[in-house]
């Protein structure tokens, strides 16, 4: 009898212990299962999307189009940039930091008076018209959230130089009539150059302060300043630009920390033009095999 209820005992226990072991598993698989979940959950949250709305926004690129110029994208259908492809090898996402990637590299895909190639944005303050502008008077903002992502370098193993943002002047059709320009083209009021680390800001001068205000809608009037280099060095590291227009004044901002003032005769004869911003990356070199990538999370214009 006492053997038997060891016999009972035993197989109770084993029943128990399986019983136990079956229910830990479940849980365990359940566990597992949640863990997979989350963690996909997890890596959902990782996709990130750049801060810029392109519908008032055209881009050029360094591809030829048909008629063997460079390819300009306007609206509607630079929205469509990550399934153009047209597009995508020079402008896309990388969705693991949430910025766009502007690619360039010197080809025959050149614009009007430059040698350069680009993939650049240009502003567009009616979807797919060039024709409105701003003037200084009316005045503009844009801010951008950027960093150089990669640049190769020449044969004097400095980096590569970038214009990475522009304000570009134009004249109107009726002054383009005026001085029996073929197109409307006037010169950069503003450019600001990625070059070896560092921010670097160009503006234009008058060449004769007495010039008539016909004179001055020619480019020839028109010359280099000295230029200008912030001191904070921000290599490849993410950095803040803005850039402040007001009647006869310019203000550009490095990282809200550091400032270049411009307000002077230049800038106050420079209110005959119209303008437009212009953002991404302006490449400055024609050697073989140079290149550049410039990454934006944020931009933004307001006028």
């Amino acid at each position: 009898m006492k053997h038997f209820r060891k016999e009972i005992i035993a197989v109770l226990l084993i029943v128990f212990l399986t019983a136990n072991t079956t229910s830990q598993t479940k849980r365990s698989s359940v566990a597992d299962s949640d863990t997979k979940v989350e963690n996909k959950k997890k890596k959902r949250k990782k996709v990130k999307l750049p801060e810029i709305d392109l519908s008032h926004w055209s881009v050029t690129t360094p591809e030829l189009n048909e008629k063997g110029r460079a390819t300009n994208i306007e609206p509607p259908a630079i929205l469509n940039y990550a399934t153009d492809q047209r597009l995508i090898p020079y402008m896309y996402n990388d969705s693991t930091i949430g910025a766009l990637v502007f690619y360039a590299f010197p080809s025959a895909a050149t614009t009007a008076n430059t040698k350069y190639s680009r993939t650049e944005l240009r502003e567009q303050m009616v979807p797919g018209d060039n024709n409105v502008n701003w003037t200084f008077k009316q005045g503009g903002y844009m801010k951008g959230k950027l960093a150089m992502q990669e640049v190769s370098k020449g044969s004097d193993g400095k980096y590569h130089k970038v214009i990475i943002m522009q304000i570009h002047g134009r004249l109107t059709n009726e002054q383009r009539d005026f001085i029996g320009q073929k197109d409307n083209n006037a010169p950069p009021i503003l450019k600001i150059y990625w070059q070896d680390g560092k921010i670097r800001v160009k503006t234009k001068v008058l060449k004769d302060l007495n010039a008539t205000n016909t004179e001055i809608l020619h480019e020839e009037a028109w010359d280099d300043d000295e230029g200008f280099s912030f001191e904070q060095k921000v290599d490849f590291n993410k950095f803040t630009l803005e850039v402040k227009v007001s009647e006869g004044k310019m203000v550009v901002i490095l990282n809200n920390n550091e400032y270049a003032v411009y307000e002077n005769i230049h800038m106050k004869r420079w209110g005959v033009f119209e303008n437009y911003f212009k953002a991404g990356n302006y490449f400055q070199s024609r050697d073989k095999g140079a290149f550049a990538k410039v990454k934006y999370y944020e931009l933004k214009v307001e006028h």
